[in-house]
């Protein structure tokens, strides 16, 4: 074994992972004594003690403070994702001893998952009551940096792009097909038949640029000769298209499951786009498996799928 290997197994302690994130977090060793509540000289020591046990730099000491090196760097975004860990087993044995099941962390992409996740919740809580869910709304470039770091048990949602996925495992649910939608008073609702070119005079309420569907949207109105109008309103908020819609002109784009909920009807256009994105799915850290209450989740939400799946068979 080596002495890297040796003191990594033997001798790296919890209060070095605490030390190493509070020095990137405030680069300043009096400001780390007073969060740790100890004295300069004893942070001093053990960063000391924990770059020798090493035999790596971890620290550059420069005007601005310390400033982390590639070790450094390293060794904290571990000390990060072990720290996050230790967090979640503190969390499940507190719930077990109190008689919880235990908790998931769960991101939302709400524009695709607004209907499919309350539905699994649903089953969730009638089969284990006692676990307990924390639901975080957000965009895929805001959700997978917490999956990786383990803040996250899952993200339900619109599957990303194949390449973005190398950390993260994922499943399939539902085929949800993208729709262009309006308010039921709009005048396109009127219309039997519509052609391409009907859609020019109004705006648009549309994804964000950099979200998974602005690109594929754009070169799919491009392919009809639909031209961007230049009154739009862009948000991934399902909740504002609904109902701006509703008092409104706008045109916007949304998976079929949101479009057709009966609790706030929209009028889809019988314009046919071709497939845009990815079904909608659920990823999970690949290197952290699942919890057996985030496995049950994944097991709620492949029923809430098929469900909801077998229910639009139906109606068509």
């Amino acid at each position: 074994m080596s002495e890297l290997d040796w003191y990594l197994q033997i001798n790296l302690k919890a209060r070095h992972l605490h030390l190493l994130v509070a020095i990137d977090t405030y680069r300043n060793l009096t400001q780390v004594a007073d969060v740790t509540h100890v004295t300069v000289p004893a942070v001093s020591k053990s960063l000391a003690e924990l770059e020798r046990g090493l035999g790596l730099t971890l620290f550059s000491r420069t005007t601005q403070g310390l400033v982390p090196t590639p070790y450094g760097d390293c060794l904290i975004r571990h000390a990060r994702a072990m720290l996050t860990i230790l967090h979640q087993a503190r969390d499940e044995l507190k719930a077990l001893s109190s008689g919880a099941e235990g908790k998931v962390h769960i991101g939302m992409l709400a524009a695709s998952a607004s209907v499919l996740l309350p539905q699994a919740l649903s089953l969730l809580k009638q089969r284990s009551p006692g676990t307990n869910v924390v639901v975080i709304e957000g965009t895929t470039g805001s959700l997978l940096p917490e999956l990786w770091q383990g803040r996250l048990d899952l993200v339900v949602g619109r599957l990303p792009p194949p390449d973005t996925l190398g950390s993260f495992e994922e499943r399939e649910l539902l085929e949800d097909p993208v729709t262009l939608v309006t308010g039921r008073h709009h005048p396109l609702a009127r219309r039997k038949t519509l052609k391409w070119a009907d859609l020019h005079p109004f705006p648009w309420i549309l994804p964000p640029p950099g979200s998974i569907l602005r690109d594929p949207l754009e070169r799919a109105l491009e392919a009809h000769d639909v031209p961007l109008s230049s009154n739009y309103i862009e948000t991934l908020s399902i909740h504002v298209v609904r109902a701006h819609l509703q008092v409104s002109d706008f045109i916007a784009v949304m998976a079929d499951t949101p479009a057709n909920d009966p609790a706030q009807p929209l009028h889809t256009l019988p314009l046919s786009l071709p497939r845009l994105l990815r079904p909608t799915g659920v990823l999970w850290n690949r290197n952290r498996g699942l919890t057996p209450s985030a496995q049950l989740m994944v097991t709620c939400l492949e029923e809430a799928a098929q469900r909801l799946a077998a229910k639009r068979q139906t109606a068509r």
